[in-house]
């Protein structure tokens, strides 16, 4: 029991110092975001969402305190970890970083934006003027900054997975809540990248591919640590295709359906292709697969089968049912995987001792 409290003591300490600096990274964020919701929304009282409401402005400085609160916690307790590292490790590291900071402001403004589509709903009537609307883009901000700022501290490959999921969600929610078309969903979910509120969920689609490639970088890094440098040829190839399959979910949100019908097509076989391609090397790098990515993967593959047969032979449902389940199995199956990865991969960071990636 001794030597048990003389492991854990360092490490309860570590993650002690952790929430008291993520308390005060959520009290600074609530004051960037009041001063900054005070000075953008100083003026007439406007309405939660609309034309020239305040969900654009408080979902900006949201997003920006959250970036900025991301950055502050990387540099603090990163700082110096690429400094072993060769040029290439480093760079893919730093890259990963930036794409990081990237998704962190997206998410929050979309969640802000979400939010504020749901309160309208039940707040109808309420406009706010430049102290009220601080006050919400405030708050906005000290949610997004403690997320962001923890995330920081410390984030593992299972966390990256839980966020792609997240941000779908929240993504495809809002897009569903401002679709101009009510009717979409009977015909497939890119049937919400057209019309007024395309953006949001082609948006979403840029973000989530962004994510898709560094959740690959993460899988590289893990596996690496895992299989060192014997290895880093087939490890290149996994992030490679994970990078691709990101691309390719990106495009399919920049190639909208309504406008370019087959180029977004393309993209959206392909996303799934790539996607598959990558879970099947990935998991040939993994020593001895254990039985629990086993049995997710042949359960998945199967599920996925009989999706299909009831979808376009029994049609038991439609096409928009058919893209949940495949991407919320696709999901599973992620989660599974760096999940499990994460069990096997040794937790401190491995520089190479290659200077050349090829």
């Amino acid at each position: 029991m001794g030597d048990d409290a003389q492991q854990n003591g360092p490490e309860q300490r570590w993650r002690l110092q952790g929430e008291t600096e993520a308390v005060w990274a959520t009290a600074s964020s609530f004051v960037l975001g009041a001063v900054a919701g005070f000075l953008l929304l100083n003026g007439d009282p406007r309405a939660l969402t609309g034309p020239g409401s305040l969900a654009m402005p408080v979902a900006a400085v949201a997003g920006a305190v959250a970036a900025a609160a991301f950055v502050v916690s990387t540099l603090r307790h990163h700082r110096g970890e690429t400094a072993d590292m060769p040029r290439w490790q480093a760079v893919i590291s730093d890259l990963s970083a930036v794409a990081l900071t990237v998704v962190f402001a997206a998410i929050t403004a979309m969640g802000v934006l979400l939010a504020a589509e749901v309160l309208s709903s039940g707040l109808v009537g309420l406009r706010l003027a430049g102290l009220g609307g601080g006050m919400l883009a405030g708050v906005a901000a000290a949610v997004g900054g403690r997320f962001a700022y923890g995330a920081g501290i410390g984030l593992r490959t299972a966390d990256l997975a839980g966020i792609l999921f997240g941000f779908l969600v929240i993504g495809t929610l809002f897009a569903m809540a401002t679709a101009a078309d009510p009717r979409w969903w009977q015909y497939n979910f890119s049937t919400l990248g057209g019309g007024t509120g395309a953006w949001a969920f082609n948006g979403t689609l840029v973000v989530a591919g962004l994510i898709v490639a560094t959740v690959g970088s993460y899988i590289g890094r893990d596996l690496h640590r895992l299989r060192g440098d014997p290895a880093i040829g087939r490890i290149a190839v996994v992030v490679a295709l994970w990078a691709a399959t990101g691309v390719a979910l990106a495009t399919v949100g920049l190639l909208p359906l309504d406008r370019m019908p087959v180029p977004h097509d393309i993209a959206a076989f392909s996303t799934l292709v790539l996607f598959g391609l990558a879970a099947v090397v990935s998991t040939t790098v993994i020593p001895a697969a254990p039985g629990a990515l086993v049995l997710t993967t042949v359960g998945v593959v199967g599920l996925v089968v009989v999706a299909v047969v009831l979808c376009f032979g029994i049609r038991l449902y439609g096409v928009t049912a058919l893209e949940a389940i495949v991407v919320g199995l696709g999901l599973l199956w992620m989660t599974t995987f760096v999940r499990v990865l994460a069990i096997l991969a040794p937790p401190a960071s491995r520089p190479s001792a290659r200077m050349t990636l090829f």
